[in-house]
């Protein structure tokens, strides 16, 4: 009897070892995925589909707003775990931002008619203004979020210029209206001074408490156009993102301009001009759901076994291979505002890093990628990122998702330097090189000038801060542009700024200057001419090219000293002294022993 019994206490333990708290969850994810009868796309006409987006300024409620809709729908059970349940990566779990674009399919009933609602939740920080540019492409409109509390913000102006190029239908929706300190008719008077849109036309909701959502689905069908396409129209793909997975392969998000695709389907890529066959198509809710086919403007996924990171470029266009196509125009790629060199800690990891690093560029297509070696470093590459909370993620993402660490070094701006003398015109076959590499700097008696980049900044802040944000400006040899009140107590101030004096702290004095208040966005200026020169850094008289930089000639001993004593706290203590020297050409300018 005890021999029974203590079988059976040690075939229960066998039975449920402690398993992780979320393998359930995902094998029950993996099943429901499989189990569920695959979804009719035929029943949507293009009559019934509306694509839209959601932009807004950092943490005025967009992903709060995407978990409603979704509940709302029934794409998702309500419970209280829906906490921003598009942002799946860790990082975004983790700082409580989105990082990435997800797109999700709603079916909701209005009057009667069944419509087919895409949503694509965005980013909404001044570094991934390339996944919103790229979600647009997809949409005929977007939901405009604005914190009740906060006001219109600098990145709302941006995204609702980024909407308004793209001549899409905005929806001006007012969140966050249960907050005591929130004031809706302040709001209303902002949108309709900034962007003419009438007051009547905001829709006040509470995106966490669910007031007034409803209202938003109604107003997205009524107001925004159905896509212009027709499904008797040769088939025509847009990729508009794509993964990696282990065991499938290359999964592409792609938005259909034309035609219908299905499993079975003969397709060819516009860009590699290779053939693949359809393994299976369907669309995000926001797990993947297989459907038979997917129809014109519809979005979805499809997995056709690409086997190479480097054959779902985004922005190609997928087509049938007995009726080519025009290419659709896809997208201007990203231009990189930030340079690091990144290096993997051990050169046996070199395989491994590239690997990681050619899987997280597709899905992270505004990284460029460039080979790069050194002498301390080894072989590594010259990465260009949109800004640094870009590079921030990018190297949190690599050590999560792929398990890699690397070695990043200071970031920098590229320059461009006018060459004069003959010899390296010949050797460079152009008069203008960029220079993306401190160490690769051309020296000043083979230039005519040397230029750097800059941005025209926009700046919204509370009035009372303005003294201390101007001269902050000025530190940084920021020009005025423009300033004007937004209403009575908000101010907008334009600053046209050279880029490599915003990007390592700008952000963050601002912030501490204001209260956490101001808000900043940036977009690119293009270059203007420049006195630079190269700094370098010596230890015991040795150059060492990791730590060379580029600096403007009014502030490079002020850099030189900072960067000299940050260096002697850093550098572990010998027996013998070590100088420290910050050298511009053959004159030393600051040194610690």
């Amino acid at each position: 009897m005890a021999l029974a019994g203590r079988t059976a206490a040690w075939w229960a333990r066998v039975r449920s070892p402690c398993l992780p708290p979320w393998l359930p969850a995902v094998c029950e994810r993996q099943c429901s995925s499989r189990g569920k009868e695959k979804v009719d796309m035929s029943t949507y006409p293009v009559e019934s589909i509306r694509n839209f987006s959601i932009i807004a300024h950092v943490d005025h409620g967009k992903s709060t707003l995407a978990d409603r809709l979704l509940e709302i729908t029934g794409t998702i059970s309500k419970t209280d775990r829906n906490k921003q349940v598009l942002d799946k990566l860790q990082v975004e779990r983790e700082r409580g931002i989105t990082v990435k674009a997800q797109s999700a399919s709603l079916f909701y009933n209005h009057e009667g008619i069944n419509y087919l609602l895409n949503l694509i939740d965005t980013p909404g920080h001044v570094d991934f203004s390339y996944e919103v540019s790229r979600s647009l492409s997809a949409c005929q409109g977007v939901i405009l979020v604005v914190d009740a509390n906060e006001g219109i913000q600098a990145q709302t102006v941006a995204n609702f210029y980024l909407a308004f190029e793209a001549q899409l239908s905005i929806i001006p929706v007012i969140n966050k209206i249960d907050l005591k300190n929130a004031d809706p008719e302040r709001v209303e008077k902002q949108i309709e001074n900034l962007f003419d849109i009438p007051t009547n036309e905001c829709v006040r909701i509470s995106a966490k408490q669910g007031t007034n959502v409803e209202k938003v689905l109604q107003k997205v069908i009524e107001k925004i156009p159905p896509p212009q396409c027709n499904a008797s129209d040769p088939l025509k793909a847009l990729v508009f993102d794509s993964t990696f997975d282990h065991y499938r392969g290359v999964i592409a998000n792609v938005a259909l301009f034309g035609g219908e695709i299905a499993k079975g389907s003969k397709i060819m890529s516009a860009h590699t001009k290779k053939r693949y066959e359809v393994n299976e198509v369907g669309i995000l809710t926001p797990n993947e759901q297989p459907t038979h086919k997917l129809y014109a403007g519809q979005v979805g996924y499809l997995i056709a076994g690409m086997k190479e990171v480097t054959e779902a470029q985004i922005g190609d266009t997928l087509f049938l291979c007995k009726q080519p196509v025009e290419p659709l125009p896809g997208f201007k790629s990203a231009k990189p505002m930030v340079f690091a060199g990144m290096y993997p800690v051990d050169q046996t990891e070199y395989n491994n890093l590239k690997s990681a690093l050619e899987r997280l560029t597709l899905n992270d297509s505004s990284v460029t990628v460039h080979r790069d070696s050194s002498l301390a470093l080894g072989a590594g590459w010259r990465l260009g990122f949109l800004g640094l909370l870009h590079m921030e993620v990018f190297n949190q993402r690599l050590e999560q998702e792929y398990n890699t660490s690397v070695i990043l070094t200071a970031p920098t701006v590229p320059y461009k330097a006018v060459l004069s003398s003959a010899k390296l015109i010949k050797e460079y076959g152009k008069d203008e090189i960029t220079i993306i590499n401190p160490a690769q700097f051309p020296d000043k008696l083979s230039v005519s000038e040397y230029l750097e980049p800059t941005v025209l900044g926009t700046i919204v802040t509370p009035h009372e801060y303005i003294g201390k944000i101007i001269v902050l400006c000025q530190d940084r040899r920021a020009v005025q542009k423009d300033m004007f009140y937004i209403d009575e107590n908000r101010v907008m101030l334009k600053y046209l700024f050279p880029l490599n004096e915003i990007v390592v702290d700008f952000y963050d004095a601002l912030k501490s200057l204001s209260s956490g208040y101001a808000s900043f966005d940036y977009e690119d200026a293009g270059y203007q001419a420049a006195d630079l020169i190269k700094m370098d850094i010596l230890l015991n008289g040795n150059p060492v090219e990791e730590l060379a930089t580029v600096v403007h000639n009014d502030k490079a001993y002020a850099i030189g000293k900072l960067l000299c004593e940050r260096l002697k706290e850093s550098i572990p203590r010998q027996l013998f002294e070590i100088a420290i020297q910050a050298a511009i050409g053959k004159k030393i300018i600051a040194r610690e022993t």
